[in-house]
C-alpha cells in the first residue's frame, strides 16, 4: 500500500523536513487510505503514537485537559506505551469526534513544535455547527485523494511501465500502457479497489468492495444531514446521481426527483466539503486569474471514476471494448481526465475549470482549462481529427500563447494546426497515460525540447 501512495507519502515528507512546519490536517473521503499512509508514513520516526478519537477512551483523554504536555502524557499512558528519545509522530485519527482535540491543535504548535502531529478526519465539516473554533494560522492541510494512474501502476506491480512513463518513453509501449490505463478506469482509484484487483487480477472481484463503499458513504448521509429533508436528498443523490457524472447539471429536479434546486444545492455542497464530489464551474474568460462564474450550470465530477463506472452500470461495457473513448458518449474520458488532473494536487482547495462562452449559433465549450505558469490552457478530450476541435480553436483564438491539449488514445504527438482566424498554434497530442506529465511535456514543447510538425 505504502507504494501506490507514492506521492502523497513525498508530500508528507516534504512536511516533516519544513522548519517552522505546523500540525497538518489531513482531508480526504473515508477510504481514501489515510490511516494506512499515515501508518506508513510513520516507519520514518523513532516513536508512534495513534489515536483513534472513535474510541471513547481515546476522545476522553481531550476532555480532561487543555494542557498539552498533559495531554501528551495521558497519551502516553492510554496507549501503554514508554517515552523514548528521538522523532515522535502523533496521529490523531477520526478528530472530528472531539472538538476539543481540534481546538488543542494550536497548542501543540505553540507549546510543543518538536512533536509531529497530523490529525485526520473525513467529517470534519460537521464541527462547524458546534461553533469549534479551527486554530486557522497554526495548522497545515493536505488532500488525500484516490490513488492516481501511476500510483495505481506501482500497486499492481508495473513499476517498470510507470518509470517509461516518467522518462516519456511511452510510445514504445503505447498499447500495454494504454491497456493499463483502461483497467485503471474500470478499477478505480479507491485503494481497497486498486488492492483488491492487485491480488487476483480480476475486475469482477472488486464488485463487493465498490458495495461497501458506496453503502458506507450512504450510511454517512445520516451525520452530514443537518435535518430529514437533507438526508433525503443526500441519499438520492449518493444513490442516482452517479449516472449525471460528467454532465452539466441543473439543480432543479436533479437526476429525475422531485427536490427542490435550493435544497439539491446545499445538498451537493455537504457533499463537496466532505470531498466526495465537486461542481465544476465554467470560466467565461481565458485569462489569469481562472474565476468560475457560479450563475452558470456546473459539471458534475465525483471522487472516483471506478465508483461512478460501478454505480452506474458501465463496468460491462468496458469490458467489452478497448476504444475508451467512445464509452458513455465519451463521458466516461472525460470524467477519468478530470479525476487525473486533480491527482497530482494535494492542496485542500485545488479544483478544476472548464470554459464556456456564448457565440453565435451556440455555445464554444472546452472540456478542461488549466493555468500552467502564465497561461491558460485548453484541454480537450477527443480522439478524431483537428477540424472536430472547433471550441478549442475559438479559445486558442483569445489567448496570447500558441499552446493546446488535446488528450486520446493515440501515441503521444504535437501538430501544427491553423485556426479558422489564422493563428498557428501547437497542438499536443496526449495520451490518457501521459497526464502525469503534461506540465514537463508543455515546458518542452515550449522550449522546443520535443519537435512538432
Amino acid at each position: 500500500m505504502a507504494m501506490i501512495r507514492r506521492e502523497i507519502l513525498a508530500d508528507l515528507e516534504a512536511w516533516k523536513a519544513r522548519t517552522g512546519r505546523k500540525p497538518l490536517i489531513l482531508r480526504g473521503a473515508r477510504q481514501v487510505g489515510k490511516t494506512t499512509v499515515v501508518t506508513e508514513f510513520a516507519k520514518g520516526f523513532d516513536d508512534f503514537l495513534h489515536l483513534n478519537l472513535e474510541k471513547k477512551a481515546h476522545a476522553s483523554i481531550f476532555e480532561r485537559s487543555d494542557d498539552p504536555k498533559e495531554v501528551l502524557d495521558s497519551v502516553y499512558l492510554q496507549l501503554g506505551k514508554v517515552k523514548k528519545d528521538g522523532s515522535v509522530l502523533l496521529f490523531i485519527d477520526e478528530i472530528q469526534n472531539s472538538p476539543a482535540a481540534m481546538a488543542l491543535l494550536r497548542y501543540f504548535y505553540e507549546e510543543l513544535p518538536e512533536l509531529y502531529v497530523i490529525a485526520a478526519g473525513s467529517l470534519l465539516e460537521t464541527l462547524v455547527d458546534v461553533h469549534v473554533s479551527f486554530p486557522v494560522g497554526r495548522v497545515e492541510y493536505l488532500a488525500m485523494r484516490p490513488c492516481s494512474f501511476m500510483e495505481f501502476l506501482c500497486g499492481v506491480g508495473a513499476e517498470f511501465d510507470a518509470n517509461a512513463i516518467e522518462e516519456l518513453k511511452g510510445n514504445a509501449i503505447h498499447e500495454r500502457l494504454m491497456e493499463h490505463f483502461r483497467k485503471y478506469m474500470i478499477v478505480g482509484g479507491m485503494p481497497a479497489a486498486v488492492s483488491g484487483y492487485a491480488e487476483r487480477f480480476d475486475l469482477l472481484s472488486v464488485e463487493p468492495i465498490y458495495e461497501s463503499l458506496l453503502e458506507s458513504y450512504r450510511d454517512d448521509s445520516e451525520k452530514y444531514a443537518k435535518n430529514e429533508t437533507q438526508r433525503r436528498v443526500l441519499s438520492h443523490i449518493l444513490t442516482a446521481g452517479w449516472s449525471e457524472a460528467a454532465e452539466i447539471i441543473s439543480f432543479e429536479g436533479f437526476a429525475g426527483s422531485r427536490f427542490k434546486s435550493r435544497e439539491v444545492s446545499e445538498a451537493m455542497r455537504v457533499l463537496e466539503r466532505a470531498m466526495l464530489l465537486e461542481l465544476v464551474y465554467p470560466v467565461v474568460e481565458a485569462k489569469i486569474p481562472l474565476l468560475d462564474n457560479m450563475r452558470r450550470r456546473p459539471k458534475l465530477i465525483w471522487f472516483d471514476t471506478g465508483l461512478v463506472n460501478y454505480r452506474a452500470g458501465m463496468r460491462s461495457e468496458m469490458y467489452a471494448t478497448d476504444d475508451i473513448m467512445g464509452i458513455w458518449r465519451g463521458r466516461m474520458a472525460e470524467h477519468i481526465v478530470a479525476q487525473e488532473i486533480l491527482a497530482y494536487n494535494h492542496k485542500v482547495g485545488a479544483h478544476r475549470y472548464f470554459w464556456s462562452k456564448d457565440k453565435s449559433g451556440g455555445v464554444a465549450e472546452v472540456d478542461f482549462v488549466i493555468q500552467h505558469h502564465n497561461m491558460v490552457v485548453p484541454i480537450e478530450v477527443k480522439a478524431g481529427n483537428n477540424s472536430k476541435l472547433k471550441s478549442l480553436h475559438v479559445f486558442m483564438d483569445m489567448v496570447n500563447h500558441d499552446v493546446a491539449v488535446r488528450v486520446w488514445n493515440q501515441p503521444f504527438s504535437v501538430n501544427k494546426v491553423y485556426t479558422p482566424g489564422g493563428k498557428e498554434i501547437k497542438l499536443l497530442n496526449v495520451p490518457f497515460y501521459y497526464l502525469s506529465q503534461l506540465g514537463r511535456i508543455i515546458d518542452k514543447v515550449i522550449s522546443n525540447e520535443i519537435e512538432y510538425s
